[in-house]
């Protein structure tokens, strides 16, 4: 009697962890996840509401597009000196990019 009883109360525990497990959020990007993935999530949210020939266009040019990077402040300060920088050659340019660089 209590075996049945045991086998049923295991199942529908088991049941009941892996439904909940599926409800969490899918959407969500994560480290586990590839980039590919990640941006197929992305580019998904942003297509909300698109439907037929719209959507597919949408997504096509969305998967597809290079990500955007924004320029961290000291790659800016590296193109700014390395334009201030021209002319000078070896030890010169050295001093000055070190300086350049350096500087707030």
């Amino acid at each position: 009697m209590k075996k049945p009883f045991t086998v049923a109360a295991l199942s529908l525990s088991l049941s009941l962890s892996l439904s909940c497990s599926a409800l969490a959020a899918p959407d969500a990007p994560t480290p586990a996840r590839s980039a590919q993935q990640n941006k197929m999530v992305s580019c998904n949210a942003e297509a909300a509401g698109k439907k037929g020939e719209e959507r597919k266009a949408f997504m096509k040019q969305c998967l597809s597009a290079a990500p955007v990077t924004k320029a961290t402040a000291q790659q800016e300060k590296m193109k700014t000196c390395n334009a201030d920088a021209a002319g000078k050659k070896g030890d010169e340019r050295k001093a000055f990019m070190k300086t350049c660089l350096s500087a707030k």
